[in-house]
């Protein structure tokens, strides 16, 4: 059996920055970084914009290269994946047999896009945005592809759509809220990118659900379910992930939709550690409330905080969430979380493609949704640490920077 002074599963962002931080924190033990993938640990968020658009190639969204690795001894266990873990014999067995003993365990597995349960979701054509492999089968199916239904509005749906519109493709939305981004942004922002979609070509169908994919070998539409049926050679799915935790849940790891963590990102089971989008965790600036993060900031710096914590270097995670979407000419940054919010102030204006829109809650800044509006995005951070309270009017006074508003 071999055995690492610390194992690490999952090789995306979490798990690569797991590793990384051992070794900037002068850890000199073993390391193994395992992945269910034949990849090195690689960029994610650019699969569904610069990678399905071909504007970067695949080296470029490697972490770090193969010598990287190598010169910090990171052992890479690839193409693998765990299906139990022993936490009394301090052990990993992997779906090929495979028994790997560990010291501490850092759980960064991440999770699984969540398939369609209706008729034909798993016919040819039918497609998630995960993996290197998802979008190089989306990308050779693409010549034989005119028409694309992507189901699901949120950012990985509408990333999708906007990459295709612009290569081509006819493209139709199909969401079963009343509105695109309903989970994470509040209704201006929604309403502003279903306007630059339909502007891009995109048919927006919100408040529908899907019924079956149909189609014999392969998708030729999706049928709702009132009866329409929507032509499709292709079909996106994007309606999240279901977290991969089920052998911590079943050694006995507290949790349900994610492995519960502490602020020092460890879980119930001794030794064993839980990092990003996986891991369940009250989070100070959602007030509190358990919830798991899905996002590139969240991975790095709950990461960081286990391998500091297996150091024996105190540290806690509380980090500020910020996350990013890129469509067409817009790039929107988000700061805080806006959930819980009770009232928002519009600082500019859609009609000029820069705007910020500020969530409060009880008068206090919670988050900021900043298109092409950089400076808000950066200055707004450090509202949303202090819970500032600002005249709403101050804030919507886009003449005036959020650096410059005092706070009552």
């Amino acid at each position: 059996m071999s055995r690492y002074d610390v194992l690490i599963v999952g090789a995306g962002h979490a798990g690569a920055q797991a590793a990384i931080a051992l070794r900037q924190n002068k850890f000199s033990g073993s390391i193994g970084l395992l992945g269910d993938e034949a990849e090195l640990p690689y960029e994610r968020p650019p699969l569904s914009k610069e990678y399905l658009a071909g504007d970067k190639s695949f080296d470029r969204l490697l972490i770090r290269n193969a010598a990287f690795w190598q010169e910090r001894e990171v052992t890479m266990l690839a193409g693998r994946s765990v299906t139990r873990v022993d936490p009394v014999g301090h052990s990993v067995t992997t779906a090929d047999g495979e028994t790997i003993g560990y010291g501490s365990l850092i759980w960064a597995a991440g999770g699984k896009p969540r398939r369609l349960a209706c008729a034909g979701g798993d016919l040819v054509g039918v497609h998630t945005v995960r993996t290197r492999a998802d979008v190089d089968r989306m990308i050779a199916e693409l010549p034989d592809v005119r028409r694309v239904a992507v189901i699901g509005g949120g950012y990985i749906g509408l990333e999708a759509a906007a990459v295709l519109a612009k290569l081509g493709r006819q493209v139709t939305v199909l969401e079963a809220q009343d509105r695109v981004l309903a989970r994470v942004a509040g209704e201006p922002l929604s309403r502003f990118f279903e306007d630059e979609h339909r502007a891009h070509g995109v048919e927006l169908r919100l408040g529908v659900t899907v019924d079956a994919i149909l189609g014999e070998d392969r998708v030729t539409g999706v049928r709702l379910v009132d009866g329409e049926t929507v032509p499709a050679e292709m079909a996106i799915v994007g309606i999240g992930i279901e977290p991969a935790v089920a052998p911590l849940l079943d050694a006995g790891a507290n949790g349900g939709n994610g492995v519960a963590v502490d602020d020092q990102c460890r879980t119930s089971l001794p030794d064993v550690f839980a990092v990003g989008d996986c891991a369940l965790h009250a989070n100070s600036f959602a007030g509190d409330r358990l919830i798991r993060l899905e996002s590139v900031q969240n991975a790095n710096d709950q990461a960081t905080v286990a391998a500091k914590t297996i150091l024996g270097i105190e540290a806690i995670y509380d980090a500020v969430p910020w996350f990013w979407s890129n469509q067409y000419d817009l790039k929107l940054q988000t700061v805080g979380i806006s959930a819980g919010y009770d009232s928002t102030v519009m600082r500019g204006g859609p009609a000029t493609r820069s705007f910020s829109v500020i969530y409060l809650r009880a008068g206090r800044v919670i988050a900021l949704d900043c298109v092409n509006a950089t400076k808000d995005y950066v200055q707004g951070r450090k509202l949303v640490l202090e819970a500032a309270a600002i005249d709403p009017a101050r804030l919507a006074d886009s003449g005036t920077p959020l650096k410059d508003l005092p706070s009552s």
